[in-house]
């Protein structure tokens, strides 16, 4: 397993760690100062920036943007919100490759509005990957399942298991992968042989951690060490699948860390980078 600590530039932050403090050129020049070379951007910060301007701050730091956050949320009540979504998604793709993005995440969508059907709605996620690849594949950007906690199967994901996700690899073929995000999988009874599975599709591997009590299920993460997740355990699985890309923080946390310094934050996301991830 890498020794985090001779490895910083392995460090990404996910911009969403410190987005109620900090405009996105706030944190691209942040990172640059606390030495961390990886950045995992979302959407509407990029939105509020503008693209171009983001673009070339990213280069004038020479940041890694080792993935775009997110597209996804497929599923719809009717066709017309499905073309909708799939628009959108297409959109997500071509702000992926102007930031030199390694892959786009994907939190898939739940259930459209006034269903029960949750069966039907992984189909509709079925069918909203594969046509989104007739866009992305040939563009050579690579599209990262991230599934999520059961608890968001209703709003968020519905695909809510890392065996899920591979099953959609498996069906959809080249182009798609997995986003692994201890937060989501850590409790899976399955999760080293999954991972084992996975193997070189693995795209992406989030960290945080899982707070006792959590308070909030969405804005309630616990910064890494903190919680009773064994990330080092599960970083091992992943690079002994063949992973060797970043490790991104994302941490929610509007009571705490949200609520913090950024330029602290920063600090104590190195440290426990090398020291508990």
């Amino acid at each position: 397993m890498r020794d985090l600590a001779r490895h910083p530039e392995l460090l990404s932050l996910n911009t969403a760690t410190v987005r109620e403090r900090w405009t996105l050129a706030q944190i691209i020049e942040g990172c640059a100062r606390h030495g961390i070379r990886a950045i995992a951007p979302w959407r509407e910060q990029v939105a509020a920036c503008g693209l171009e301007t983001a673009v070339g701050l990213i280069r004038t730091h020479g940041l890694r943007v080792n993935g775009y956050c997110r597209g996804g949320m497929f599923p719809a009540a009717d066709a017309a919100g499905r073309a909708r979504a799939l628009e959108d998604n297409h959109r997500a793709v071509d702000e992926a490759l102007a930031l030199g993005a390694e892959c786009l995440v994907l939190v898939v969508g739940g259930l459209p509005a006034g269903s029960k059907d949750i069966a039907g709605a992984r189909q509709q996620v079925k069918d909203g990957i594969a046509a989104l690849l007739e866009y992305a594949r040939p563009q050579r950007l690579p599209l990262a399942i991230e599934p999520l906690h059961p608890m968001y199967a209703a709003d968020r994901a519905c695909v809510n298991t890392l065996a899920q996700a591979n099953d959609l690899c498996d069906a959809l073929g080249e182009g798609v992968g997995v986003a692994v995000d201890v937060y989501h999988v850590w409790w899976d009874p399955a999760l080293k042989r999954e991972i084992a599975r996975a193997g070189r599709r693995i795209l992406g591997f989030h960290v945080c951690d899982w707070l006792v009590p959590t308070t909030d299920l969405l804005l309630d993460r616990g910064m890494m060490g903190d919680g009773i997740i064994d990330i080092a355990k599960i970083r091992g699985w992943v690079e002994a699948a063949g992973y060797d890309g970043c490790v991104e923080v994302e941490i929610f946390s509007a009571r705490n860390w949200w609520q913090r310094d950024p330029d602290e934050v920063l600090q104590i996301v190195r440290e426990r980078y090398a020291s508990v991830c």
